[in-house]
């Protein structure tokens, strides 16, 4: 028997976790300290009141003989999907509720897609990088190509004449540098992904911290996306769902690639490998994406952008350069030479846990990120202990 060896070839851990076990130690040392994270993105807002309400009454439905739901649709309840179509339809992009795809999360179907393209294809994907694009693609054998980002081309590099690639990740907002694109520099991707005959993974996690509305919250609001590009979409950040797990992939079936199409080939692999998303959690996703949902969890979102703007009035005052936190959860800071450095005298100095930004790549080296998902009173007492950091 033998095993898959493309996983010797990871990292010893996921990012994350290395982070999470520097944190425990810390807590070991000095029990009773108050350690402040602004480090992994998890949400600390509890769900909103239309989604638990939802949850409950479905889970009242369940209980009922004649409510009862077994198996559902492999592409989800049209219930939902339809939402997600109307919810599209609110910031001017396209979508056929037949073409979106009910989810666990965007995560899950980050690495889920790859069932559908061949092990030779090239990949692109940005540097720095969330990780789990790179890693999802290594345990199939894959390399990856990385495409800069910097601080010359504003963290949304765009495609050279050298750049020969299949599949291209592009997220925007971006994880982690907090960039988004604009609708010309993106429209440079489309153009690029059906001259080439490649696939654009689109992940729009963090699409409702847009607030700039200039800013494209959707490929599809770029003409052509539709035939080269596959939309990855989240509730974790937008309705605290991480905890929850619902998203959606969009596969128009106006992608056709070698005479087929790739939602056929989607839906193919979803048949054989996913049993769909729980009633129960779909009801709660379609009242998110309801108007009164929306309501609620934009002020969530807004209470979010409150934390991001006190911590970024004290890198201001300080005179650090930073990135994001605008039309972004994700704060990206330039912190020097060494960013795992830069991590331990922050949680020595000051009790506060981020992210070194060496953890999303070589172009991440001498940045750190800082999210904006704790609690108000949180990102206040940061602030106060963020100025007495030397930044230098």
């Amino acid at each position: 028997m033998k095993l898959n060896e493309n996983y010797f070839k990871l990292k010893d851990s996921y990012l994350f976790h290395t982070i999470a076990l520097k944190v425990e130690k810390r807590r070991k040392e000095r029990p009773g300290e108050k350690i402040i994270s602004l480090g992994i993105g998890d949400t600390t807002r509890p769900l909103c009141v239309a989604a638990a309400d939802a949850l409950r009454a479905a889970a009242d439905e369940m209980s009922v003989k004649e409510t009862y739901k077994g198996y559902g649709p492999y592409e989800g309840y049209d219930f939902l999907r339809e939402s997600v179509a109307d919810y599209y339809e609110t910031f001017g992009a396209n979508v056929d509720s037949g073409d979106v795809f009910i989810s666990s999360g965007a995560k899950d179907d980050i690495s889920n897609i790859l069932d559908v393209f061949g092990a030779d294809n090239v990949v692109a994907a940005p540097n720095p990088v969330y990780p789990v694009y790179v890693d999802t693609n290594v345990m199939l054998g894959r390399e990856t190509t990385y495409i800069e980002g910097n601080e010359a081309n504003g963290f949304t590099p765009t495609p050279s004449a050298r750049l020969d690639a299949d599949i291209i990740y592009i997220c925007s907002p971006n994880n982690p540098t907090g960039a988004v694109y604009t609708k010309d520099k993106l429209k440079r991707w489309v153009d690029y992904a059906n001259e080439r005959g490649a696939v654009i993974l689109f992940d729009a996690a963090y699409e409702a911290f847009i607030r700039d509305r200039s800013l494209p919250r959707s490929v599809y609001e770029i003409d052509g996306a539709e035939r080269c590009a596959v939309e990855l979409c989240s509730l974790s950040k937008t309705a605290g769902f991480t905890g929850v797990r619902c998203g959606w992939t969009v596969v128009p079936k106006t992608l056709e690639r070698g005479g087929v199409k790739l939602k056929d080939l989607w839906l193919r692999r979803q048949s054989t490998k996913f049993n769909g998303v729980s009633y129960v959690i779909q009801r709660a996703a379609a009242a998110v994406l309801a108007e009164e949902g929306l309501r609620q969890t934009r002020a969530d979102i807004d209470e979010y952008m409150k934390n991001g703007e006190i911590i970024a009035k004290v890198l201001r005052e300080k005179g650090v350069k930073f990135f994001g936190g605008e039309n972004s959860p994700y704060i990206w800071l330039k912190c020097g030479a060494s960013s795992w450095d830069f991590f331990d005298m922050l949680l020595d100095k000051a009790g506060i846990v981020g992210t070194p930004g060496a953890g999303f790549g070589s172009a991440g080296e001498g940045y750190f990120r800082l999210t904006v998902f704790g609690s108000g009173e949180d990102a206040l007492e940061a602030a106060e202990r963020l100025k007495k950091v030397d930044f230098q």
